[in-house]
């Protein structure tokens, strides 16, 4: 294979919801410690997301709402980082994953992108006219030697994702919640699909493992076969 064995490890609610609401303040990372019911079991969750792969895909706009561009740089740790991003991080957001990262890959359209202005040995830009997830991924084996990358991105680029066929595996730990609302992401958000001639584009998994976990979670582990 050309490119990284990639894995899209996400925490959802019953109903697929990757967030506990629409808006930009709501976030399960900050809100379901506060649920009870969701809180007992959500230590689970983390600590299956240490043993995922020492590379970690995610974009600029997940990591502003977590609030990295105002946070107190942090201490290195062995994972190497890739954030796509255009807009969403700030010069400060940037040092603060070159801080936190082995190697730190920016994949951006942005040539005025403020990571340009930032002096690291382990900040690495990948410069596209357009966003091409395969490209990045081929150029990310290739040149950094990654060999495996867990996917922990927002239900949009997910989506971009599954119709570019990239996703080798789900690992999908399933919280006893249940969120609704449309307008709230989704595990796989994007275009909906409009037509037969359109379902090659679909997913389809091979269930490898079902966990019972906890306080009501579970792990869902899947091979896809597309």
């Amino acid at each position: 294979m050309d490119r990284p064995i990639t894995t899209l490890f996400m925490l959802m609610s019953v109903d697929g919801k990757i967030s506990p609401g629409a808006a930009d303040n709501l976030d399960v990372d900050k809100d379901f410690p506060k649920i009870a019911g969701v809180s007992e079991g959500l230590h689970q969750y983390y600590e299956i997301e240490q043993t995922t792969d020492l590379w970690s895909l995610n974009s600029g706009r997940v990591q502003e709402k977590m609030g990295v561009n105002a946070k107190k740089v942090p201490n290195k740790t062995p994972i190497s980082f890739v954030l796509i991003d255009n807009t969403h991080l700030t010069e400060h957001g940037i040092r603060y994953f070159c801080a936190l990262s082995k190697e730190f890959v920016l994949i951006t359209s942005n040539p005025d992108h403020p990571a340009f202005q930032v002096n690291a040995d382990n900040l690495h830009i990948i410069c596209q006219s357009e966003l091409s997830l395969k490209d990045a991924l081929v150029k990310l084996k290739l040149e950094f030697g990654c060999q495996r990358i867990t996917i922990q991105s927002g239900g949009t680029l997910n989506g971009l994702f599954l119709r570019a066929k990239l996703f080798d595996y789900i690992d999908i730990v399933v919280a006893p919640i249940l969120i609704g609302g449309k307008d709230t992401s989704t595990l796989i958000d994007g275009k909906s699909l409009l037509s037969e001639r359109e379902l090659s584009q679909l997913g389809v998994l091979k269930l490898q493992e079902c966990v019972v976990l906890e306080d009501s979670y579970l792990r869902l582990r899947y091979k896809v076969i597309h």
